[in-house]
């Protein structure tokens, strides 16, 4: 493995950890309440459209989160990494539309972008034939 290749994986690698760790972490937290009083980003419209509770909600959405992180941490990264990155692009597009929130909008939008990285880099691994989870 040359120095660039040795690079991509520390890139890999540092996704992997980070965003699989970060998901299940957000998603667990969703039932204890620590990190953030979820329930405040849940666009109004939304919350009206639900069927069920927001605490529900974001009991099966942390749940969601938590499958997604185990997926990346496992050898179905790259299926999680498009999970991730679509999950968090809607979490991006559902706070702009609380009319607040920009700055979170932001930042998931950039962690959706890492998280498509993810993916790509778990394709090139497999293309060189680098077990998922080795």
């Amino acid at each position: 493995m040359d120095r660039s290749e040795r690079g991509l994986e520390q890139a890999y690698w540092a996704l992997r950890v980070g965003l699989g760790g970060a998901a299940f972490v957000a998603g667990l937290d969703k039932f204890f309440g620590y990190l953030a009083m979820w329930e405040m980003y849940l666009a109004p419209w939304a919350a009206g459209a639900l069927p069920f509770s927001s605490d529900t909600f974001f009991r099966i959405v942390g749940v969601v989160e938590m499958v997604a992180g185990v997926l990346v941490l496992t050898r179905w990264t790259r299926l999680g990494a498009y999970v991730v990155a679509a999950w968090l692009a809607a979490i991006a597009v559902q706070l702009v539309t609380t009319g607040s929130f920009y700055d979170l909008a932001v930042r998931d939008l950039g962690l959706a972008i890492a998280a498509f990285a993810l993916a790509k880099l778990s394709e090139w691994r497999a293309a060189r034939g680098v077990a998922a989870a080795a």
